[in-house]
């Protein structure tokens, strides 16, 4: 597994324990993601993953939201929704958009339902129209 795979594999774990539990502070989930061994590289990828998810999951939720047609956001799974806002975080910092749908699918095969890679998959597709960003072709990194 590469080390980004295991990354967003530990941002989602911790983000979904962000959700469950409601701890937020950065301590307290150092404290969780701390349990999940992993190289040093990989959990510093999942920390800016978590980082910029947290920080930005206003605007993730609202694009998600207008994407996830027919669902509202407390509706969802929460493994499919995190796995989607990291997707999304992704998509929008300069990961090119099939990198990041494919990414977030196979996340989303191994630790959500049997639907959610499905689901993510066309969540995704749909965030990316309304985004304008195009499969084939490398999005602008946007300042953090």
């Amino acid at each position: 597994m590469s080390l980004r795979r295991k990354g967003r594999e530990l941002a989602l774990q911790v983000l979904y324990q962000l959700d469950i539990s409601g701890e937020s502070s950065e301590r307290g989930l150092h404290g969780f993601a701390e349990s999940f061994e992993t190289s040093p590289k990989a959990r510093a990828f999942a920390w800016d993953l978590v980082r910029g998810v947290r920080d930005g999951q206003a605007e993730l939720d609202a694009t998600l939201e207008a994407a996830s047609e027919h669902w509202r956001l407390e509706r969802l799974a929460r493994i499919d929704a995190n796995v989607i806002r990291i997707a999304m975080y992704e998509m929008t910092h300069g990961l090119p958009i099939e990198i990041a749908i494919n990414e977030a699918v196979e996340v989303a095969r191994k630790y959500g339902t049997t639907e959610s890679a499905a689901f993510v998959n066309g969540v995704l597709d749909a965030v990316a129209r309304r985004l304008g960003l195009a499969r084939g072709q490398k999005p602008a990194a946007r300042e953090q």
